[in-house]
């Protein structure tokens, strides 16, 4: 059996002005958007969601274990809804120090930018123009306010973009192999 493979991506955050409470909102995923990822390109599919567990999601910054949580989805801080452009992120904000700063950052246009982590259920891969279409996300373990895309560094992508290269040797092999034949035929018949 294959482990699963935790992923991250990147969307856009904003502060919504409220004076009593702290409220961020964005989207952490955009469907049907092509992002480059450098040695391949990614879309997320607007039925990814479909059957994915949401039951207790966090709201973190850089995805880090050792920063405080911002909101969760198990207390409703976090609400994260599907609609027509892709997951919108709604989340109000606890009273400490961490979000304020985090807030005010946010409000400031220092941070404007989400990722979320995620493993997947099902892809679609079109070697010939080297794009992935996630179809099904299997389970959604955050959603992070960035400063810096998580997916740039992180060695998920490293693996990842091995095995992507190996399967489309394999089917690259196998696309020869059948023009291979049908130019076999082809003489045969002659």
């Amino acid at each position: 059996m294959e482990k699963a493979i935790k992923e991250r991506r990147l969307t856009e955050l904003r502060a919504l002005e409220n004076e009593e409470k702290m409220i961020v909102e964005g989207y952490a995923v955009v469907f049907d958007s092509t992002t480059d990822l450098g040695w391949s390109k990614e879309v997320i599919d607007r039925n990814a969601f479909n059957g994915c567990d949401m039951s207790d999601v966090c709201m973190k910054y850089n995805h880090e274990d050792n920063v405080l949580i911002m909101a969760r989805t198990r207390n409703n801080s976090l609400q994260l809804i599907i609609d027509d452009k892709g997951l919108r992120v709604r989340a109000e904000l606890l009273d400490t120090n961490n979000n304020k700063d985090l807030y005010k950052m946010i409000q400031a246009g220092l941070l404007d930018k989400m990722s979320f982590a995620f493993t997947v259920s099902s892809e679609d891969v079109d070697y010939e123009t080297n794009t992935r279409r996630i179809t099904g996300i299997d389970k959604l373990y955050d959603v992070s306010v960035v400063d810096v895309p998580a997916y740039d560094t992180t060695e998920i992508y490293a693996r990842n973009k091995e095995q992507f290269e190996e399967e489309k040797q394999k089917y690259e092999a196998r696309k020869k192999l059948e023009f291979e034949k049908k130019k076999a035929l082809a003489l045969l018949s002659l």
